[in-house]
């Protein structure tokens, strides 16, 4: 049901209306002009349009629009989202909480979080948490996030290998431990990492062949 206009209804309070449309591009202007006016009363709605919005470009845009709003107004909010059974709400409220900074946030994100079963909701935490994680607890972090080596695809592996060489000393340890450790994947995965942060400039693939040579001039040293 669409609700009719009022003669005090902002442009942002239409603009709210206007982000259920169909058309991507409507939505999109429609989170642009909330933005420009943001005020406490948008914050919900903003947030659960995050939840189902299908395009990208507007979720970008609700997540700007978000941040638009001070940071004491959209904390609990947000927070409530990373505990939504939908895990896109979970995901973006943690992406919004990484462009925020808010360090208030840092005690939830949880290793459930951390460890989430949606390969896109894990990577986002990972950027989360690296963005939040105060100095003190990042060896605990990394601990963390060393027990996700070897998971998913390429995106996911290289989403995490940036997550812990951003950790720097304390992603060091921990990737150390991990290339001696019994897994083959988790061993494989935690090379590359090494091998990426040695030289960032050379790209995952690359990485990945110089683990896959470490490996082989191991094994033959062994064979030998």
């Amino acid at each position: 049901m669409t609700l009719p206009e009022t003669d005090t209804d902002t442009p942002a309070d239409r603009a709210l209306k206007a982000l259920a449309h169909g058309d991507a591009s409507v939505r999109l202007r429609a989170a642009l002009t909330v933005g420009t006016d943001p005020r406490p009363p948008h914050i919900a709605p903003l947030l659960a349009r995050c939840a189902i919005e299908p395009d990208f470009s507007v979720r970008e845009m609700l997540t700007w629009a978000l941040t638009r709003h001070p940071s004491d107004a959209t904390l609990p909010g947000l927070l409530a989202e990373l505990r939504s059974p939908r895990a896109q709400a979970r995901g973006q409220a943690l992406h919004t909480l990484s462009k925020t900074g808010d360090r208030r946030a840092w005690p939830a994100l949880t290793r459930s979080l951390l460890t989430d079963a949606d390969d896109e909701v894990a990577r986002t935490a990972w950027r989360a948490a690296v963005a939040l994680v105060p100095e003190e607890e990042a060896p605990e972090l990394a601990a963390v996030l060393a027990t996700q080596l070897g998971r998913g695809g390429r995106e996911t592996r290289l989403s995490l290998s940036r997550a812990l060489i951003a950790l720097g000393d304390a992603g060091t340890s921990v990737l150390r431990a991990a290339a001696h450790g019994p897994d083959p994947l988790v061993r494989d995965h935690a090379l590359v990492t090494e091998a990426l942060r040695r030289d960032p400039d050379a790209g995952f693939d690359c990485a990945v062949e110089e683990a896959k040579r470490i490996v082989a001039l191991g094994t033959a040293g062994r064979e030998g």
